[in-house]
C-alpha cells in the first residue's frame, strides 16, 4: 500500500514539474510577456501606462518591440483584452503593429492614434 501511494506522489510531482517547466518556455504560457498584461483598470490610467502601452480592441496584433540596433523585447500575436506596456525606454523603442486598427497605443500616456495606417506599420519612441 505504501508504494502504491509513493508511485503516485511520485508520478503527481512528476507531472507538475513537467507542467511548469513547460510553462516557463517563452511562448508557451498564456501570459504574453513578462512586460504584458490582461488589461486591468488601475494599468490604463495615463500616469500608469510608461512609455510604450498597446491595448488589444480588435481579435489580435502582431506586436514587435525592440530596442533600436539590439535586442527584441516582444514579437509575438497579442489577442483581445491583453496589453503590452514599457515602463521606460532607455536608448528607445522600436515598435511594428501588425494590425493597427486593432490596438490602442499610448505614448507617454498620450493615445497615438494609428487605426488608418497600413498593416505593418511601424514607429519609434526617443529614449
Amino acid at each position: 500500500m505504501a508504494i502504491v501511494g509513493a508511485v503516485v506522489l511520485l508520478v503527481t510531482l512528476l507531472a507538475l514539474g513537467g507542467f511548469f517547466l513547460y510553462r516557463s518556455i517563452p511562448g508557451t504560457g498564456t501570459g504574453v510577456s513578462a512586460n504584458a498584461s490582461g488589461t486591468a483598470a488601475e494599468a490604463e490610467e495615463p500616469e500608469n501606462m510608461g512609455v510604450l502601452h498597446i491595448r488589444v480592441t480588435g481579435e489580435s496584433s502582431n506586436v514587435f518591440v525592440r530596442v533600436p540596433g539590439g535586442d527584441v523585447l516582444l514579437d509575438q500575436e497579442v489577442t483581445h483584452g491583453q496589453s503590452v506596456n514599457y515602463a521606460s525606454a532607455e536608448g528607445g523603442l522600436e515598435v511594428t503593429i501588425g494590425e493597427p486598427a486593432a490596438v490602442d497605443v499610448f505614448v507617454n500616456g498620450n493615445p497615438r492614434d494609428i487605426a488608418d495606417r497600413e498593416p505593418g506599420y511601424s514607429f519609434t519612441i526617443d529614449g
